[in-house]
């Protein structure tokens, strides 16, 4: 297995939801602003309707809130939300407008995206949201770069970025987060009110054994704790 390109200094992580990032990628996150990378989160929906027995105009702006407060723990300060409906987010031409114009602000060389495959596992069914946003934001990475497919954003000068780096059961690169454990788990516990909602464990365990796994051993990667993605190409 192959050490993810680090040769790049912006990127840009693109989600369905709060939280999502911080279910797996945060500890790469802290790895690449650690090395000075310019880091930015871009959050489709605000996860309003991701909390059990609170309204989503109550939810929207505390995940919001906590989203922003995780991103910090791992060094990004920009973080974007597109109001698309949680729960309801659609595949297609409109959201992949919504993606390419921000990629064409944000201008990143690396995208980071998240599982979009029909399933999580054998038996697991991927989210529509997340099958939705992924594959929506692969098409933008290519629409961004071109001036015809959306002339609507004209004020916005076309961009290509190189590579998309998608977290989900295929893994053909990885890079060493072990000094990054820490400020993954404290990305993570910034989610607090919803990892209440989630499960009856205590906050601090649900964390430890989510960015444990996470962070797993790769098969064929030489470090203890890594964080494991499919590469993608796009522009050399």
């Amino acid at each position: 297995m192959e050490q993810l390109p680090e040769d790049w200094q912006r990127g840009l992580v693109i989600v369905a939801h709060p939280d999502d990032i911080e279910y797996g990628a945060a500890a790469a996150v802290a790895r690449w602003t650690q090395q000075g990378k310019d880091i930015r989160y871009l959050l489709v929906t605000r996860g309003e309707a991701g909390i059990a027995g609170m309204p989503p105009a109550q939810a929207g702006p505390l995940r919001e809130i906590e989203e922003i407060a995780g991103a910090r723990e791992v060094g990004v300060h920009t973080v974007e939300f597109l109001d698309h409906p949680d729960g309801r987010v659609e595949e297609g031409l409109a959201l992949r407008r919504d993606l390419a114009a921000a990629l064409r602000r944000h201008r990143p060389e690396m995208v980071v995206l998240f599982n979009f495959g029909d399933t999580w596992a054998p038996g697991f069914v991927n989210s529509a949201d997340h099958r939705a946003v992924g594959r929506s934001a692969m098409d933008a990475v290519s629409d961004a770069g071109n001036e015809w497919i959306f002339p609507e954003l004209a004020e916005l000068a076309p961009w290509s970025a190189r590579w998309a780096a998608v977290m989900g059961p295929v893994v053909t690169h990885a890079v060493d987060v072990g000094a990054y454990l820490e400020q993954a788990r404290a990305s993570l516990a910034a989610h607090r009110r919803y990892l209440q909602v989630l499960s009856p464990e205590p906050v601090e365990d649900q964390v430890r054994a989510i960015v444990e796994q996470a962070t797993g051993p790769k098969d064929g990667f030489p470090a203890a704790h890594a964080v494991g993605f499919e590469l993608f190409t796009f522009a050399g």
